[in-house]
């Protein structure tokens, strides 16, 4: 995906899955904390329903919407880990196992560092 987009302006956003159906709604973009690139977006999948981590890489955005590149399914069943917090890189590695992404070398849990910040939010 693009790096230079602002984080906060994918919130809102419609997201579809690989085949073009609906997923959601963006609710927040999480940062990685190393690089501060946008690298996961939390997706409302319904009214009732829960928000899903999807990686901002390789999805991309079309005609303002985000395009992710796996099942509806398999976005569905992501690990849930609730939003407006930051990602430990425990949780981190499993969104790429589950997502099947290589680990880049940010992702790999180091001591005294935390990852996917929300976009927006103060440093403590």
């Amino acid at each position: 995906m693009q790096t230079d987009i602002d984080p906060r302006s994918l919130i809102g956003r419609k997201a579809f899955d690989r085949a073009g159906t609906k997923i959601g709604n963006i609710d927040e973009v999480y940062l990685d904390d190393a690089t501060g690139v946008p690298e996961w977006a939390a997706v409302r999948t319904g009214l009732f329903s829960r928000d899903a981590f999807v990686p901002l890489e390789p999805s991309e955005l079309v005609d303002g919407a985000l395009r992710v590149p796996f099942e509806r399914a398999l976005i569905k069943d992501a690990p849930d880990f609730g939003v407006g917090r930051h990602l430990s890189p425990e949780q981190e590695l499993q969104l790429y196992h589950h997502y099947g992404l290589a680990v880049g070398p940010s992702a790999r849990p180091t001591p005294d560092r935390d990852f996917g910040r929300v976009a927006g939010t103060e440093e403590p």
